[in-house]
C-alpha cells in the first residue's frame, strides 16, 4: 500500500521509496454517486458514497513516475490503483536475486499467493547461503544448522516459512488435495523476509558504517594531535 500522509502532506514513491513533500506534483479529484428519492425521482444533498483519488508525480528526478490511489470518505479505506501493489526497494548490498526473488513475490501476491510463498521460501535460502554461508543439499538442513544462530522464536518462524513455502513448491500425494494459502497469510511471510533482511543485512551494512566512521574520526583526530 502506498505511504501517503495528508496531514502533513507527504508521501513515499512506491516505485523508488524516494520520502517527500507533495505540492506541485500532486492532484486531486472528488468523485461519486447522489442520493436518489426513488419516489420522486429527484436528487438528494450528499452522496451515497464518495472517493477522493489522489494523484502523485515523484520528485526525484531519475524516477518522475505516477502514481494514483484512492480513500473512501466514508470507510477511510485506501485503494492503490497505480501500482496495484508496493514493496520496499532495499540497497544493492543485498545481492540482486534475494532482491528480485522478494520484489515478484510482492507483486503476485494477491493474485497467487501459493506462487509468492513458494518465492519466498526461495528467498529466504538465498538469504541463509549468503548472510549466513551455509549451504546444504535441501533447505530443511540448512536451517537446521541456523538453529543455534538465532533466536528461538525467529528459528521456529523461518522453519514455519519453509514449510508455508513447501506447499506451493511441492505437490501433495494426493493430487485431489487442496491446501490453500491465503493473502493474508502469505503477506506475514513477506513481513518475516523484511524484518530478516532489516535485521540481517541492514543493521550490519549500518554497524559496519558507524564502526568505520568512528575509526576514521579516531584515525584524524590522532594525525592532527601528531602535527600540532
Amino acid at each position: 500500500m502506498i505511504e501517503i500522509n495528508l496531514r502533513s502532506g507527504t508521501y513515499v514513491c512506491p516505485y523508488c521509496g524516494h520520502d517527500q513533500a507533495f505540492m506541485n506534483n500532486h492532484d486531486e479529484i472528488h468523485v461519486g454517486f447522489h442520493r436518489y428519492d426513488d419516489e420522486y425521482n429527484i436528487r438528494r444533498y450528499g452522496y451515497e458514497s464518495e472517493f477522493d483519488i489522489h494523484c502523485f508525480q515523484c520528485a526525484n528526478q531519475k524516477c518522475r513516475k505516477i502514481c494514483l490511489t484512492s480513500f473512501n470518505r466514508l470507510t477511510r479505506e485506501q485503494f492503490d490503483i497505480l501500482p496495484e501493489v508496493t514493496f520496499k526497494h532495499y540497497p544493492n548490498y543485498i545481492p540482486e536475486q534475494i532482491r528480485q526473488d522478494y520484489e515478484e513475490a510482492c507483486t503476485i501476491l494477491e493474485k497467487s499467493p501459493k506462487a509468492a510463498a513458494t518465492l519466498y521460501r526461495r528467498c529466504l535460502q538465498g538469504m541463509i547461503r549468503d548472510f549466513w554461508g551455509i549451504t546444504k543439499s535441501k533447505l530443511i538442513e540448512e536451517i537446521e544448522a541456523l538453529r543455534d544462530k538465532v533466536s528461538p522464536v525467529q528459528w521456529k518462524a523461518i522453519d514455519g516459512l519453509r514449510k508455508i513455502g513447501n506447499i506451493g513448491a511441492h505437490m501433495e500425494k494426493d493430487v485431489n488435495m487442496i491446501v490453500d494459502i491465503e493473502p493474508n497469510e502469505a503477506k506475514k511471510l513477506q513481513k518475516l523476509i523484511e524484518l530478516l533482511m532489516e535485521q540481517w543485512y541492514v543493521a550490519r551494512h549500518d554497524e559496519e558504517m558507524l564502526l568505520t566512521e568512528i575509526a576514521d574520526i579516531s584515525n584524524e583526530k590522532e594525525s592532527e594531535r601528531k602535527n600540532q
